[in-house]
């Protein structure tokens, strides 16, 4: 555990009782040594997994902003878009370059809170308190990703720095850096307006700070960050307040949640539990001294108390994915300063009721579990770099695949573009913008990317920023007459999505071709690639290479299997229509099924129009159990196309029993 007994105290620090005293310089030479065991530990994590691990989808996007500079996006401000551009154009065009910057910025947040902390305690409890920094999950975390989070972060805590010191020593250049580090902050992101609304309560509640607003610096600090706020208003007042919109409008459901209601708990579990319960001790322990004068721990405790309550309030009400997650990371950054104070109270309190050797304990705990928690969290994501080494021992649908397979599709795609009957292929399109980026990436500036995207776009609020891109669908319009390279991310879709989205690419080019599926990861990562001739061109939508849609009516999942196992159903496909199905037991191939029989039924309930089997879509199976092993298997189908496409469905489990 972190030595916490120790360090001078000041007149408003409670005495921690039944305390071990030992030297001072030892004790500070320890907690050193543990800051860079675990500084060098959580650094050499995240360097390691920036490296290996492919670009989320906020990190690609960002990128592909900073290669279309302005002064801020439909999203965002630019700071994270300047940021990636600045890694590549420093390191080249790779995901460790894009994250660069940010993983600099997101290892230097600990020392910012030793240079917060200095002036404020004992040099002993400010290197606790940057250490503790390490042991806060989602704060040890930030780097490793190129995301605004990293940069809000990085400014907000260096924007308590300065405030403090602007306001404890009523120094012009504190509030000129005030006033600098907001404007980088507002052009960061739109959360960041909580540290701003939280430096003005405080200047208003606080009677003994009321003198600042006579002080010419606070003002000069205000000029300074509408400067900053230039970019994001400028912005929404020229385009339809998009930014304004998506943040405070679309992404949120604005009705009542349940499940909003779990807030707290959800952020136990990512803070770790016990850590939690201190930083909540931390933040009444903060208000207790505000509310008996202490008015510089009452800037603290307002700082803290805004952001976390904010969230808290409005997590019923609000994208329940996202706020119960990361943003009330800005909460709990001021409670780190003065954690190690009030792990001394909380090591008084523990040491009267139960024993000195039992408080330890209990602290060491809470900051074990905290570290362990940075440390699993970096390894639960970086462990995506490890497919296929850890899906044999995890098995199927437990390793996320965001941040992988997608060195491999740019690999595969180059390869693609070298084939001989590719040689008319000037673009490519992509069903979102995702993969698109991720192509842009890779392929640089040798072709234009175009993305339809009519989902993922729009949900995350970048579909207007596409449109002034013009690498959208309407922007694709005018590169008519050319060829294009489709590629589908199919793992991403169900069936119905892949229909229509085959249905609007159709649309787009006078014939598009089937060309090949590349799968990863054992299927749990898949593309298609298809040929787009003549864009612009009137299309026979009766040519296009739509998947198929089939169910499988017996047997049901659970069956068993004692005889003979039929296996019946029905497939349509409304494009070129069906060729031929197969049964796979255990992911094996073990015949043809029978494909052809009437089923006038599926036509008139699935609305069937223009598959050229209807309505002769059903298939039919069977095989002596006796030729399989006896046991539980997984018993799937799949399909093929006329086109040459294929898509497995109807998976379940059965029991063999074979013959009795």
């Amino acid at each position: 555990m972190l030595p916490i007994n120790g360090g001078h105290k000041t007149s408003n620090e409670p005495r921690a009782t039944g305390l071990t005293n030992t030297d001072s310089t030892s004790r500070t030479l320890r907690t050193i040594r543990y800051f860079l065991i675990g500084f060098l530990t959580i650094a050499a994590l995240k360097l390691l997994f920036a490296t290996v691990l492919d670009l989320y989808s906020d990190e690609i996007f960002y990128w592909q902003a900073s290669t279309r500079p302005a002064l801020a996006y439909s999203d965002l401000p630019f700071m994270a878009a300047l940021l990636s551009g600045t890694g590549t154009f420093l390191f080249g065009n790779s995901a460790l370059a894009v994250r660069s910057l940010f993983l600099l910025m997101g290892s230097a947040i600990p020392f910012i809170v030793y240079w917060v902390a200095s002036p404020l305690m004992p040099q002993q409890r400010a290197t606790e308190a940057a250490t503790l920094t390490l042991c806060l999950p989602l704060g040890a975390f930030l780097g490793l990703l190129a995301v605004p989070d990293v940069p809000l972060l990085f400014f907000g805590v260096l924007l308590v720095g300065c405030l403090e010191r602007a306001i404890r020593l009523d120094s012009l250049r504190y509030w000129i850096a005030t006033g600098l580090v907001a404007a980088l902050g507002v052009s960061t992101h739109y959360r960041f307006a909580l540290y701003i609304v939280a430096a003005f309560i405080y200047l208003l509640v606080f009677r003994d700070q009321h003198r600042h607003w006579k002080n010419p610096g606070l003002w000069i600090a205000v000029v300074l960050l509408l400067s900053g706020l230039y970019p994001a208003v400028a912005y929404n007042l020229g385009n339809q307040l998009s930014g304004i919109d998506y943040h405070l409008l679309e992404r949120h459901p604005w009705e009542f949640q349940v499940e909003g209601l779990l807030h707290p708990l959800k952020q136990a579990v990512l803070v770790t539990p016990l850590l939690y319960g201190a930083l909540l001790y931390t933040l009444v322990m903060l208000l207790r001294q505000a509310q008996a004068g202490d008015s510089r721990r009452g800037l603290f405790a307002v700082l803290a108390l805004t952001n976390l309550g904010v969230f808290l309030v409005l997590a019923p009400w609000t994208d329940s994915t996202r706020t119960s997650i990361h943003w009330p990371l800005s909460g709990y950054l001021p409670l780190l300063l003065f954690l190690p104070e009030a792990l001394r109270e909380l090591h008084a309190k523990l040491s009267a009721r139960y024993s000195a050797t039992t408080a330890a304990r209990m602290i060491s705990l809470t900051i074990g579990l905290g570290f362990a928690g940075s440390v699993i969290a970096l390894l639960g994501v970086g462990s995506q770099s490890l497919q296929d080494q850890l899906r044999p021992l995890l098995g199927k649908g437990i390793l996320s695949n965001k941040m992988a397979g997608w060195s491999e599709l740019s690999n595969h795609v180059s390869t693609l573009l070298q084939a001989p009957d590719m040689g008319d292929v000037t673009l490519i399109v992509t069903d979102n913008y995702y993969t698109g980026a991720q192509l842009e990436l890779s392929l640089g500036d040798s072709l234009r990317v175009y993305n339809i995207d009519a989902d993922k776009a729009v949900r995350d609020g970048r579909a207007y920023q596409y449109a002034l891109w013009g690498n959208n669908q309407s922007g694709l319009i005018s590169e008519t007459g050319k060829s294009a390279l489709f590629v589908t991310e199919d793992s991403t879709l169900t069936v119905p999505d892949k229909i229509d989205t085959l249905s609007r690419a159709c649309a787009q080019f006078e014939r598009l071709e089937f060309v090949e599926q590349l799968t990863l990861f054992e299927g749990e990562k898949s593309f298609t690639f298809y040929h787009g001739r003549n864009i612009g061109v009137e299309t026979n939508m009766n040519t296009c290479p739509k998947p198929s849609l089939g169910w499988v009516d017996q047997p049901e999942s659970g069956a068993t299997v004692d005889d003979v196992l039929t296996v019946s159903g029905w497939v349509i496909n409304e494009g070129l229509g069906v060729d031929f199905i197969e049964v796979l037991i255990d992911g094996v191939p073990v015949g043809a099924a029978n494909y052809g029989t009437p089923r006038p039924d599926v036509v008139t309930a699935m609305k069937v129009t223009s598959d050229p089997n209807a309505p002769n879509l059903g298939f039919e199976f069977s095989i002596d159990s006796e030729s399989m092993p006896i046991g539980r298997a997984e018993l799937s189908l799949r399909t093929r196309g006329v086109s040459g496409e294929t898509q497995d469905f109807g998976t379940r489990e059965i029991n063999i029993t074979g013959r009795n």
